[in-house]
């Protein structure tokens, strides 16, 4: 996959991109988790989402946070973090003009960017938000949410516990004109450690999820 530096807005940006040969293909940007904790985007759950979403014809990018990797800058509170995610939004539109479709994908912090910048940019026409930290961000900027999505969570999730993400999913739903999808992966914590009992559901209800959204729209 081509290792990419990108300029951000405050320096370099580093990221894997992977092209399809399609040059209508579907565009999907995926965020990483929390920096100040590890997060970097060679994160299992990051990788395996950038994977699946290739996988289903999507161009992907993902990438590191200001201060992450070869990334320039300083960790920012998520301020700087959605103007870095604005920045690679703008970079993979510009590499694939003819793109129809637009969606985000965020793990843990990265869900809460994700889903900031999903209010800032009305292209966006669909979301997979992975353990969505609902206990430690405020999520009430999502009024009304613009586009629809899957949220989805481990049900042994003890660093963004399930009822917390059901509070969010709850508040969401009683929104009008977007459907949310949530769905729980049993036994998983926040980080899908097991393989089999864990990562894979979660790959395969994303997939089976986006999958669905892109056939409705192409009807």
């Amino acid at each position: 996959m081509p290792e990419l530096i990108f300029p951000g807005p405050e320096g370099r940006l580093e990221a894997r991109y992977h092209p399809q040969p399609q040059r209508d293909a579907p565009i999907a940007i995926v965020l990483h988790p929390h920096p100040q904790f590890g997060g970097t985007m060679n994160n299992r759950v990051v990788y395996n989402l950038h994977y699946a979403f290739h996988k289903m014809g999507f161009t992907v990018l993902r990438f590191n946070f200001r201060g992450v990797g070869r990334s320039q800058g300083e960790f920012d509170q998520g301020i700087g973090e959605l103007s870095d995610a604005a920045s690679a939004l703008d970079y993979l539109q510009a590499m694939n003009p003819n793109s129809k479709h637009c969606w985000v994908a965020g793990f843990s912090f990265g869900a809460w960017i994700g889903m900031q910048l999903l209010m800032r940019r009305p292209e966006i026409t669909g979301f997979v938000s992975v353990a969505p930290p609902a206990n430690m961000y405020d999520f009430s900027f999502l009024a009304p949410c613009p586009a629809s999505g899957l949220i989805i969570n481990g049900t042994a999730d003890r660093v963004a516990p399930p009822k917390d993400t059901g509070t969010l999913v709850g508040k969401l739903r009683e929104q009008k004109g977007i459907t949310i999808t949530h769905e729980e992966v049993e036994g998983a914590d926040h980080f899908f450690r097991d393989d089999e009992e864990h990562m894979k559901p979660l790959i395969s209800t994303v997939q089976g999820y986006v999958r669905r959204r892109l056939t409705e729209t192409s009807r």
